[in-house]
C-alpha cells in the first residue's frame, strides 16, 4: 500500500487518506445571502464519491463584509447552518471527511460598502482603501470567527481551517507589509500574531476537534515574512494546539512568484522538521508518484490538491492506477472500475 492511500488519524478523526481537497472558492452563491446551493452539493459530493479522504469547503465568510465576492458561502449566520448541515451528511455518506475553512477577506473583499483592514493600505489600484480596524471592531471580528466555529460545529463539520494566508485579514495582521499598527495588534512580529493568537483561543472555547491554519509561508517580498517568520509562528501556534499547518505562500501583496510542480513543498517541509507539527502541502501537486513521494519521505503528511481536483474529480484512481494500488470503487461503479 502507498504512503498516500494509508489512513491518518488526527486529534480522533482518522482520514481514509492522505489526499484533500483544498479549498477553493466557487462564487456560486447567486442569491448573495451565502447559503449552500445545489451547486456546492454536486461539486463536494462528487469528489466524496471519488474518494478525496478529505474535504475542505471553500473560504466561508464570518461577516457579510468579509466575503472575498458577493458570491462566497457564509457562516456568518445561523441561517447557514441548514444547508451546511445537509452538505456535510451528502459527504459522510461516501465516506470522505469534511471541513470548512472560515475566512474574512480584509482588504481584498470585493463587496460594497466600506471594507476593513489592520491598516488602511489598499491592496492595489483595483481594490478600495480599507478602513482601519478599531479595537472594538477587532473584538467584534474575533467574535464573528468563534460564532462561525459554533456553526460548523453544529453543522457537523470535521475540521475547521482557519484562513491565514493569501492576503486576507488574518494575514493582513501577520505581515509587516500590510500592519502598520502601533497599538497592541502591530509592531513587532509578537504583537503582529494577537489577532491570530486571540482568534485560535475563541475558536478553541467553542471546538474540540481537528484545527488547522493555512498560512502563506512566504510574502515574496524583501520587506516581508519568509519561512524563517513562519517556523516562529507555526511554534506558536503548536502551543495554543493547532493541529495542521496547511502551507501555501504569497499573495499578501502583488508579487511576481516563480511557480512550477511541488514550489510550495519546502515551507511544509521546513515546518514539520523544525517544529514537529503536523503540514499540508500544497501547490502544482498532480501526480501519484509526486504526491506519493511527498508523504513517503515525511516532507509533509497530508497532499493538498485544487486545480488538479477540479480537473479531475476522481483523481485518487487515477493516482492509484499510476502507483499501482487496487482502490475499491463504489459499489455502484464497480462495472466500469476495471
Amino acid at each position: 500500500m502507498a504512503h498516500l492511500f494509508s489512513p491518518y488519524t488526527i486529534k480522533g478523526v482518522t482520514l481514509p487518506n492522505r489526499i484533500v481537497m483544498s479549498p477553493m472558492c466557487m462564487y456560486s452563491c447567486m442569491n448573495q445571502d451565502g447559503k449552500v446551493m445545489n451547486w456546492h452539493k454536486t461539486h463536494y459530493t462528487s469528489r466524496a464519491v471519488g474518494q478525496v479522504g478529505l474535504i475542505i469547503l471553500e473560504a466561508s465568510a464570518v461577516t457579510p463584509q468579509g466575503r472575498i465576492s458577493p458570491q462566497d458561502l457564509g457562516i456568518w449566520s445561523d441561517d447557514h447552518i441548514e444547508g451546511l448541515r445537509e452538505l456535510v451528511e451528502l459527504v459522510h455518506e461516501q465516506g470522505a471527511k469534511v471541513g470548512i475553512q472560515i475566512a474574512h477577506a480584509g482588504r481584498k473583499a470585493m463587496v460594497e460598502g466600506d471594507i476593513v483592514a489592520p491598516s488602511p493600505i489598499p491592496f492595489n489600484d483595483k481594490f478600495k482603501t480599507p478602513v482601519e480596524l478599531s479595537l472594538e471592531q477587532i473584538e467584534e471580528t474575533i467574535q464573528a470567527f468563534l460564532d462561525g466555529a459554533r456553526r460548523a460545529k453544529e453543522a457537523g463539520f470535521d475540521v475547521i481551517e482557519l484562513h491565514a494566508a493569501h492576503g486576507y485579514l488574518i494575514n493582513e495582521f501577520l505581515s509587516p507589509l500590510t500592519n502598520e499598527r502601533t497599538d497592541q495588534y502591530g509592531g513587532d512580529r509578537e504583537k503582529r500574531y494577537r489577532f491570530l493568537e486571540e482568534t485560535i483561543d475563541r475558536v478553541q472555547a467553542v471546538w474540540s476537534g481537528p484545527l488547522f491554519v493555512r498560512i502563506s509561508a512566504n510574502d515574496f517580498h524583501p520587506e516581508g515574512l519568509g519561512i524563517d517568520d513562519y517556523v516562529y509562528y507555526a511554534q506558536k501556534m503548536k502551543e495554543q494546539g493547532v493541529d495542521l499547518i496547511d502551507c501555501s505562500s504569497g499573495a499578501v501583496v502583488p508579487a511576481k512568484i516563480d511557480a512550477f510542480p511541488g514550489y510550495q513543498v519546502p515551507y511544509a517541509e521546513a515546518i514539520r522538521r523544525e517544529v514537529n507539527i503536523a503540514t499540508g502541502a500544497v501547490g502544482l501537486i498532480t501526480s501519484g508518484v509526486q504526491a506519493e513521494e511527498i508523504v513517503h519521505n515525511e516532507r509533509a503528511d497530508l497532499v493538498f490538491l485544487a486545480r488538479e481536483l477540479l480537473r479531475d474529480p476522481y483523481w485518487p484512481r487515477t493516482a492509484a492506477k499510476e502507483l499501482n494500488v487496487e482502490l475499491a470503487p463504489p459499489n455502484q461503479y464497480e462495472r466500469g472500475w476495471s
